[in-house]
């Protein structure tokens, strides 16, 4: 049973990225130190988490902005006339959510 539970606020770990990590996807530098709020436990292991956007480096917001802009393009382009009259302007306007997908033993509480 994972230590963690969803709602749980934690902190990705600072550490030295090791070649297996490197072969399995499951970290990189620019994840450490980001804060975030636990999403969901797809198992013991591996635990997504909500990154707070104040936390994401220059660069890491850029790419989140950039991909938001993209989705809400899409978005729009499939939806109907009929249906963009139903939206509001929030909902026009969404914003995505930055989810990493971590390992349990690179997290702490914060």
């Amino acid at each position: 049973m994972s230590k963690w539970k969803e709602g749980d606020r934690v902190r990705i770990v600072a550490r030295p990225v090791a070649e297996e990590d490197l072969k399995s996807s499951r970290y990189y530098d620019h994840m450490a130190g980001l804060v975030g709020t636990v999403q969901n436990i797809y198992s013991d292991t591996e635990i997504a988490v909500k990154i707070d956007p104040e936390f994401m480096t220059k660069v890491t917001a850029e790419v989140q902005k950039e991909a938001t802009m993209r989705m809400r393009e899409k978005f729009l382009t499939n939806a109907t006339e009929e249906q963009k009259k139903q939206f509001t302007k929030e909902e026009m306007e969404f914003d995505a959510h930055y989810v990493q997908l971590v390992q349990s033993k690179d997290l702490e509480k914060v």
